[in-house]
Parts: structure tokens; sequence; C-alpha cells
């Protein structure tokens, strides 16, 4: 005869099995999910950097497709406008706070590109406290081509009108350049500026990848899920053979 007990110990069982293994495949799933992700990322990282390392090519008077260039080594000759430079924030070297900044550039031919120049120090905004960075003249300039930026959830908005970014947002940039937008911007490359400031080279290449921990993560608790699940199944059983000896004697 079937006690109430022995029902009870029967329905956990069937629950926990119930529950265990969809858990455990779905754990599994998302861990083998951020392995294919570490690879797609790890991918797109050697890309990058591969492409970065390349010759540099001189920049064309018009980028037909600019997403196919992004990250190529470019270089291109004209004069600074300094007088109409913009300021993106939160932007840190060394782990102390500052901007970025970016100026027109104006080509030999009269068009306009924008040169994020790199990053000076918040005490720098000024420029009359970075005089000798405000390079006059015609220079050549040697940088990567990049494009802007979706911003996160947590990021402020932009405020042009103050001449002030958070977010690379071009067509904001070059409307307030005054010149017809782009899809692309001109990243300095690591030369030195006069004066020591801006400082370039501030290109990141390498996109965030914590891949690798996300599925060790999601593997250790399928396994954990699994162990406990044996584990109070095992226990149930040997309740239930104890129970059934108690009743026996």
């Amino acid at each position: 005869m079937t006690t109430k007990h022995e029902v009870s110990l029967l329905r956990a069982r069937r629950w926990a099995i119930f529950v265990a293994i969809p858990g455990v495949l779905i754990l599994l799933a998302l861990g083998s999910w951020q392995v294919q992700r570490l690879m797609w990322k790890n991918g797109i990282n050697e890309f990058r950097d591969m492409r970065s390392q390349s010759e540099a090519m001189a920049l064309p008077g018009v980028v037909e497709d600019a997403a196919a260039m992004l990250y190529r080594p470019v270089w291109l000759e004209g004069r600074f406008r300094h007088q109409q430079e913009m300021f993106l924030a939160a932007r840190s070297y060394n782990s102390n706070p500052g901007y970025h900044v970016i100026t027109p550039f104006e080509r030999q031919d009269g068009s306009l590109v924008l040169i994020n120049r790199g990053w000076i120090p918040l005490d720098r905004k000024d420029p009359a406290t970075r005089g000798e960075g405000q390079i006059d003249g015609v220079v050549r300039i040697e940088g990567l081509l990049t494009g802007g930026n979706i911003p996160g959830w947590m990021t402020p908005d932009n405020v042009p009108e103050e001449n002030f970014w958070y977010w690379i947002d071009l067509p904001s940039l070059y409307g307030n350049a005054g010149v017809a937008p782009r899809d692309y911007l001109v990243d300095a490359g690591a030369a030195a500026n006069p004066g020591g400031f801006p400082i370039g080279g501030q290109t990141k290449t390498e996109l965030r990848n914590e891949h690798l921990q996300y599925a060790v993560i999601w593997y250790a608790l399928a396994a954990s899920l699994g162990l406990i699940t044996y584990l109070m199944l095992r226990d149930g059983r040997r309740r239930a053979r104890a129970g059934a000896a108690g009743l026996d004697s």
C-alpha cells in the first residue's frame, strides 16, 4: 500500500525533474550562445587589429562606402579650423578624466572632414592653455577612419548648443561645423602634438569581450542545477527506502 508520504515524495521527484531538465537545457543553451558570441567578437577584434596595422592610404575626396573602410589608416592634408573645435565629454586617458577634441579640417580642395585630435585633461579645455597644439598652416594628418556610435541607455543627451557631446552623433557634429554630414571622421594617430596636447591615438579598435566569463557562469549554473537535482532525488530515494523499512518492521 502506498502511503501519503510516498505519494508526496513521488510528486516532489516529478516536479524536480520537470523543472530541472528544462532549466539545465536553457542554461547550457545560454552558455553555448556566449561561446558563439566569444568567437564572433574574437574574429572582429582580430580583423580590426589587422586592418589598423595596414599601410596608410590617401583619404579619397569621396568615400563611397565608409563602413568598408572603418579602422583603415588614412592620411590627408589641409588646415585645422581651431575656432570651431568641439568637445566629446567623459573621456579618460590612463584613468584621468578629460575630453576628446574634434576639429573641422579643411582639405586642399575646400572640403571639410572632422578630426578627433585626441584627449585633453579637464583643465586644458580652454584653447589658450594649449596654444602650442593649435597648429597653424597646412599639415598632414594620419589616423584611422572611424564612424559614429549608438549611445547606451545611460548615456546623457548631447548638448550641441553648448558645444558639448557625450557620444559621436555625426550628423549633429557636422551640422555644428556648418557642412553637409559625412558618415565618418578620422581619429588622429599617436604622433605627438606641439606642447603635448591633444594626445592622439585614442581609437579603441577592440570590442569589450567578456563572453568567456559569461559562458563559464552559465555552464557552471547548469552543472550546479544538475548536481542539486541529482542529490535531491538520491536523498528522496533514501528516505523512501528508510520509510518502507520502518513500516516493515
